[in-house]
């Protein structure tokens, strides 16, 4: 029986739903912004994606280039590259899937956030996913505390920078993209929100 812990890893069940439905298919290649030590990469990896990305901790990119040389020896090691999201070195529009999972509420504000959103989006082919896991405010607006420049205190003490719904899909707009899916928030035991945005690259 296949043991599906080894075989996916501690993906983000969002994403492992955007695999289940068929939107990133094998020979697809993939970009992640922000891959931490790879943990929604396994299942890609294993399977012979063209994979990429990443990260401007450099203990991370020595977990994750670890990781790919494991279940993916065939890969170069350049896949993956100590770079800030919003100036990785990788050629624009270059990959079919771009993913960006609990990256962007990191932001110190806006300036900064829309410069990570600008640096994961600009890789992103025309018709490619872009799939996106943040801290909202959606459906919890009145516990979160601000901060200034959309940085907010959430419940459970962190210190977020927070969308919502209009701003989520005013972003969309101006980046030429289109929804793939309804936004799909959670609210997590009324502490925070996490929203799911995926979109798709129009031209």
């Amino acid at each position: 029986m296949t043991d599906l812990s080894e075989l996916f890893g501690p993906i983000d069940i969002y994403l492992f739903d955007q695999i289940l439905r068929g939107r990133i298919r094998p020979g697809m290649t993939v970009f992640d912004a922000g891959c931490g030590g790879g943990r929604n990469l396994v299942f890609l990896l294993r399977e012979g994606y063209a994979v990429c990305g990443v990260d401007p901790n450099p203990e991370a990119i020595r977990s994750v280039r670890g990781l790919a040389a494991q279940l993916a020896p065939e890969l170069p090691a350049t896949n993956f590259r100590a770079e800030a999201v919003e100036s990785s070195s990788f050629a624009e529009r270059s990959f079919d899937v771009v993913l960006s999972s609990a990256v962007l509420h990191f932001a110190r504000g806006e300036a900064q956030f829309r410069a990570m959103l600008q640096g994961s989006w600009r890789h992103l082919k025309p018709g490619g996913l872009f799939f996106c896991r943040l801290a909202s405010s959606i459906g919890m607006a009145d516990r979160m505390a601000p901060l200034g420049d959309r940085r907010f205190r959430l419940p459970d003490g962190s210190e977020r920078f927070l969308v919502d719904e209009p701003y989520l899909l005013a972003l969309g707009r101006e980046l030429g993209g289109t929804l793939v899916d309804p936004l799909k928030t959670t609210v997590v035991q009324d502490q925070r929100c996490m929203t799911t945005w995926v979109v798709s690259r129009l031209g």
